[in-house]
């Protein structure tokens, strides 16, 4: 019996207009500017302006997605979108993007599970497709992650940034070409590694929230580093060995956009060479489960991949989330 794949048909990507240089944050943070870059490999990210919201970027990536695989929003049947800093609390920012698109009817939902959160939203799209559910699906993930920073905070000013990564998915014509498989992980004992306390029900929002700045995003950058690279490692070495795919088959590595050393570090442990790894983050910043899409569609836009690709997909994320995808692209 022939399996049933789903695909990816189509990408897209958006960037807030306003970019910020490391002599930027470097003079909020009474630093050189050239350790920014040493630590993270970031040169720039944006951090979007009043008017520019989650649902704004996630409606550019997605039209791009839609126009490189040749159909409308009337041909969508499920909306997905991957955020944690949506526009409100509820509704949910997929909604927010349903009616920006101009469509009604179809399922619209988000899904939060921090960087890992895009490969969060295509597995499900492709369980969907697989079981026959929906025929094409769009799954986004934007972010906004400027608008909760602390940019006095050493460890979290100098590497995020904003941006949308999107992703038309749907059934493969072609029995060899579409996503292989996806395998998602979570380890709830860490999630004071990477969060936001303030702002839900537990702290609702008030002025000693304010005064504490618990609203801001908060991270402890060397436990995460160990802790994360570790388990991506084991994760891919597993669905590799799942699949019966090697290390050397893969003509693509993509990995969240985190940092230039989490990156050289996987390469380095996994014998990935530098000309197989996609990296974007010097010019964007660590846009949270939007750069894996974005990166996805650098990839896709610059030739990085063409019909036949072999594609490893690998993120990790507060929660502890973490997760791979195998793609045969075509």
């Amino acid at each position: 019996m022939t399996q049933v794949l789903s695909r990816i048909s189509g990408t897209g990507a958006a960037l807030p207009a306003k970019s910020v240089e490391n002599h930027e944050v470097a003079s909020l943070l009474g630093i050189d500017p050239a350790y920014i870059l040493r630590v993270s490999g970031i040169r720039t990210r944006r951090w979007g302006e009043a008017h520019e919201t989650c649902s704004m970027l996630a409606e550019q990536a997605a039209r791009q997605a839609l126009e490189q695989a040749g159909c409308t929003p009337n041909d969508l049947d499920a909306i997905i979108v991957s955020t944690t800093s949506p526009d409100l609390l509820f509704p949910s920012t997929a909604c927010l993007l349903q009616a920006r698109l101009g469509v009604s009817g179809i399922p619209a939902f988000d899904c939060s599970a921090s960087c890992s959160g895009f490969l969060y939203g295509l597995s499900m799209a492709d369980r969907f497709l697989r079981a026959g559910m929906f025929h094409r699906c769009l799954v986004v993930a934007s972010e906004v992650k400027s608008r909760s920073l602390d940019r006095d905070d050493l460890s979290t000013a100098i590497l995020f940034g904003d941006g949308a990564g999107a992703a038309i998915v749907e059934l493969s014509t072609k029995a060899d070409c579409g996503i292989v498989s996806i395998r998602l992980h979570a380890d709830g004992q860490y999630h004071d590694l990477v969060k936001v306390a303030g702002g839900g029900s537990r702290q609702p929002l008030s002025q000693a929230v304010l005064d504490n700045r618990a609203h801001t995003l908060r991270i402890q950058g060397a436990t995460l580093f160990r802790v994360a690279v570790r388990r991506l490692q084991q994760a891919i070495i597993d669905h590799l060995a799942k699949e019966q795919w090697s290390v050397a088959e893969l003509d693509q590595v993509i990995f969240h956009q985190a940092n230039v050393r989490m990156i050289t570090n996987l390469c380095q442990r996994l014998a990935i060479s530098a000309d197989r790894c996609v990296t974007m983050m010097e010019d964007v910043g660590n846009t949270s489960s939007a750069s894996l899409p974005m990166a996805l569609d650098f990839a896709n836009r610059h030739q990085r991949v063409k019909n036949g690709s072999r594609i490893l997909l690998g993120a990790f994320g507060g929660g502890l989330t973490w997760g791979t995808a195998l793609i045969r692209w075509g």
